[in-house]
C-alpha cells in the first residue's frame, strides 16, 4: 500500500502548524484521538483502558455534536474515534461520523467490530478515511481467550470485515480498511494465522504493534522478550502484496519499552479525550489519580471553551517542563510517541523542521 505510513509520524506534512507550536502560539492540534464511550463490549487481556478509570460524564448527542462543530471550527484536521473505550457501543456513532465528515473533518474508527450494524455500513463506510479492526489473534479458540469476545466474537467480527471490504470494492471507496494486532510476546502463535487471515479477507493492510503498559507495569508486558520475534515478524511482512502491507512497528517493537526523550512535547498536536469526556493531554495520563493534568470534561464546558482556556496551556506547559519527566511519571511507548520523538530533536536538540518528501502520505491528518 503506498504512503501508508504505519511506524512513523506524518509531522513534515503540517509544516506551518507545527513552526507555529515552536513560536509558541497556541495552536489547534491536527489530530484528535477520542472514544464516545468508556463501555466495552470485549474484555481483552492486554486492555489499557482498565488503567484509566475516571470520572464518566454522559456523552449525549449534543455534547458529541458540540464537540465535533468545535474541532472543526478551531482548525482540528482529524478525529480518531479510538481511545479508551469501544465507539460502536455508544447509539450516536453514526450520526457523530456523519456530523464529523460534514464539518469538513478527517474521520476514522478503530474497534473491535463485535457491535458494527451491517445495516449501517454503506453509510459510515464513505465517511471514514479509515476503518480499523482492533483483532489480536487469527485463530477462534486464540481469538476468545485473547480478547475476552462472546463465543460468536471471532466469526461476527469476519462477517463484519468481509462485509466492509465487499461494500469498498463495489462502491469504490477510498476509506482503507485495515486489522491491527496489539502484539504481547505470548501471543506469538497468532501471528502468521492473522496475517494469512488478513490476506484472505482481502483488508489493505495488518500492523503489528506492541503492547503499552503504565509505569508500574501493571500489565506485565516483558520487552526483552519481543527481540526473540523477530524472524517470524518478518516471515509475517514477507507475505505482502501489492494490494496487501503487513508491517511491524519496528521501533517500538525493539525500544525495549524506552524513550528519548524527557519531556512531552506532543499534545498541542496530537491530543487524547477520554470516553468519559475527559480532556487531558493523553491516555496515559486518563486515571483519576493524575487529576493534576486534567484539563476538564466536554460534557461541562465546550471543547472550544477548555482549548482557549489557561488551564489547557498550563497542562501543556507543565508536561513539556522540567517539572515532568515522561520516562518514570506515564506509561510506555504511548500515542504521541513518534510524534514526542521528533518534536524533541526539533526543540530540545536543534533538528530542522521536517520537509515533505516524495509522495503524500494516505491519511496525512492523523500525525
Amino acid at each position: 500500500m503506498p504512503g501508508l505510513v504505519l511506524d512513523g509520524h506524518k509531522l513534515a506534512w503540517h509544516r506551518d502548524r507545527l513552526a507555529a507550536w515552536l513560536r509558541g502560539e497556541r495552536v489547534a492540534p491536527v489530530t484528535i484521538d477520542c472514544a464516545l464511550t468508556r463501555r466495552c463490549s470485549y474484555r481483552c487481556v492486554y486492555c489499557y483502558g482498565q488503567l484509566q478509570h475516571n470520572d464518566e460524564k454522559r456523552m449525549t448527542r449534543d455534547v458529541i455534536f458540540r464537540f465535533l462543530d468545535d474541532a472543526a471550527e478551531i482548525g482540528v484536521k482529524a478525529v480518531s474515534l479510538v481511545s479508551d473505550g469501544e465507539s460502536t457501543c455508544s447509539p450516536h456513532l453514526y450520526e457523530a461520523v456523519a456530523r464529523g465528515k460534514k464539518n469538513g473533518l478527517d474521520m476514522a474508527l478503530g474497534t473491535n467490530g463485535y457491535l458494527l450494524k451491517p445495516e449501517k455500513l454503506e453509510e459510515m463506510l464513505p465517511a471514514l478515511t479509515y476503518l480499523r479492526f482492533n483483532i489480536s489473534a487469527g485463530e477462534p479458540a486464540r481469538y476468545r481467550e485473547i480478547m475476552g469476545s462472546p463465543e460468536d466474537g471471532f466469526e461476527k467480527v469476519v462477517s463484519h470485515i468481509k462485509q466492509c471490504v465487499a461494500i469498498k470494492r463495489a462502491g469504490k471507496l477510498d476509506v482503507t480498511i485495515g486489522l491491527q494486532m496489539v502484539l504481547m510476546p505470548q501471543f506469538a502463535d497468532q501471528v502468521m494465522p492473522l496475517a494469512r487471515l488478513g490476506r484472505d479477507l482481502g483488508v489493505d493492510y495488518l500492523v503489528l504493534k506492541h503492547c503499552s503498559d503504565d509505569e508500574d507495569h501493571t500489565l506485565n508486558v516483558d520487552y526483552g522478550k519481543y527481540f526473540a520475534l523477530t524472524e517470524l515478524l518478518k516471515e509475517a511482512e514477507a507475505m505482502s502484496t501489492p494490494q496487501y502491507l503487513v508491517k511491524a512497528k519496528w521501533s517500538k517493537i525493539l525500544s525495549g519499552g524506552t524513550r528519548c526523550y524527557s519531556k512531552c512535547f506532543g499534545p498541542p498536536l496530537i491530543i487524547q479525550l477520554s470516553g468519559s469526556g475527559l480532556v487531558a493531554p493523553c491516555g496515559m495520563l486518563f486515571n483519576s489519580k493524575y487529576s493534576k493534568y486534567h484539563i476538564g470534561n466536554i460534557a461541562d464546558t465546550s471543547f472550544k471553551e477548555l482549548w482557549k482556556g489557561e488551564r489547557y496551556w498550563e497542562v501543556m506547559r507543565l508536561i513539556a517542563s522540567e517539572a515532568f519527566d515522561a520516562r518514570t511519571m506515564c506509561g510506555s511507548l504511548c500515542l504521541q510517541h513518534k510524534v514526542n520523538e521528533a518534536l524533541w530533536s526539533i526543540k530540545e536538540q536543534g533538528a530542522p523542521l521536517p520537509e515533505p518528501s516524495g509522495q503524500e502520505p494516505q491519511h496525512k491528518n492523523f500525525l
